[in-house]
This record gives structure tokens, sequence and C-alpha cells, in this order.
């Protein structure tokens, strides 16, 4: 007997855009995206590292191409709008997850380390729901998918900038469900808990640390990259148009103990 729920999580024909898509949270979204049927456009800085994922996705059958550019950057949304144009591709998944945490002590950061988190994990989704939203409204159907984190809601040593931004990626994912969700567009974040990643290479790099983040989920470990699957599908398909403004803890229960 088929799966006859399959198609409100087929994503066959939509083109996801995937911030970040290169490594770490981004790349296992974009991946998960791509086996659900989904055209990959991962959108990054750093060339050879886009190229890998790229190839990658491309060995398990997934579509990808790589657009680079510096989201950090005013114009970064024109970039990104230029190369879909151009491609004669328009997004109807737009996953920001592109990010970066200095973990800086309170007292060493400065304006410009504060203003990178803000751009990075602010200004860029910001700026690119307001690019392609409209195109999205167009044909009555759009998914946003932000990153919030653990520290949206609390806090962390050294980690003051990120965490401000953290918070206010889950505001910011309530504007744009307010603003859009009517016109055929979701927006919900999904906030990890820790996972091995090159921004948690830190955290993982202590073992005792790790073992003791394991130890505060309800599910008694950490983070694997696949457990990101199906969220990340559900909130990207027709299977979830009827949530918006939300943000989903993909935590293993951290913050239920």
């Amino acid at each position: 007997m088929s799966f006859r729920l399959s198609p409100l999580f087929d994503l066959t024909g939509k083109t996801a855009l995937v911030t970040g898509g290169n490594s770490g949270i981004g790349l296992a979204m974009a991946r998960a995206l791509g086996l659900a049927g989904a055209q990959l456009v991962l959108a990054a800085r750093r060339r050879e590292e886009t190229a890998d994922a790229v190839e990658n996705l491309s060995r398990e059958g997934i579509s990808a191409q790589g657009v680079l550019v510096d989201l950090a950057t005013t114009d970064c949304a024109t970039v990104v709008a230029d190369f879909l144009s151009n491609s004669s591709l328009s997004a109807d998944i737009l996953v920001n997850a592109a990010g970066v945490n200095l973990r800086q002590p309170f007292q060493q950061v400065t304006a410009e380390a504060f203003d990178l988190h803000m751009a990075l994990h602010l200004r860029a989704p910001f700026l690119l729901t307001q690019k392609l939203a409209p195109d999205m409204a167009g044909r009555k159907f759009g998914r946003i998918i932000n990153i919030a984190s653990l520290q949206s809601y609390r806090a962390f040593p050294d980690s003051a900038p990120y965490g401000a931004a953290k918070g206010g990626i889950v505001q910011l994912t309530r504007a744009i469900a307010e603003q859009w969700s009517a016109h055929g567009i979701t927006c919900n974040a999904i906030a990890p808990g820790f996972f091995p990643t090159p921004l948690s290479a830190p955290v993982f790099g202590d073992p005792a640390r790790a073992a003791k983040n394991a130890a505060q989920t309800a599910i008694g470990r950490n983070g694997e990259l696949d457990d990101l699957t199906g969220a990340t599908v559900f909130l990207a398909s027709a299977g979830s148009a009827y949530i918006t403004g939300q943000t989903l803890a993909v935590d293993g229960g951290f913050t239920a103990k």
C-alpha cells in the first residue's frame, strides 16, 4: 500500500534557497529538503566549501547549485535575487541558516562584532524575506524557516550578541508571519539544541561540557544532524500549512527540564 499522506510532504518541483547551506545545520537542512524532492540553491560566502557541498549533494541525486554571497552585506538579497532570476528560478522555500558566534567575553565585544551578529542573524533574513516574499505571494505559496536557538530563551556565557540576535529572530519570525501568512506564506523557526557543527566545535571539543549538555536533555543525548530532517521537511511542506509564527525546539527536551 502506498503512503497516501506522502503528497503532503513531497517537495518535488519546489526550489529551496538555504543560506549557510554549505555546512553544519544549514547543509543538514538543505539535504533534508533535497531528499524530499526540492531543487537547492545554497547561498554562502566560501567558494570551496560551497562547491564541495553541491558535489556531495549531487552524489545523492539531489539537484543543487551554489551562489556566492556575503550575507553580512546590505546588498545580499539583491545578489541572491539576481542569481535566481538569471537562473530562471523562483524560491518557494527560504531557510535562513547562516550565522556566526564569536564567543567573546561581554566586555571584549566590539561594535563591529556586535553588528556582524545582527547582520547575519537578523538583517539578512529580513532583507531576503523582503526581496523574495512578494514573488512567493504571487504564487500563493511560500515557506520561510528561520533558525532560533536555546539562546533565544536563556543566556550562555560569552555569547551576548549571538543570544540577542537569536532572541530577535523569534520576534522576526512572528513579524514575517503577521505580514505574509494571509498570502500563502508561512514563517516558522527551528530552535536546535546542541548539534555537532563547526559553530559548536568549542562545545563538543570539551567532552565534559558536551556530556553535561547531553545530561540536561530529556532524551539523554546531544543532537545528531539527521534529527533535523523531519522538522525541516514538515515546516517546508504543505503539511504545515496552518502553522505560522511558531518556534519549534528540536533540542531533545533540553528546554523542558
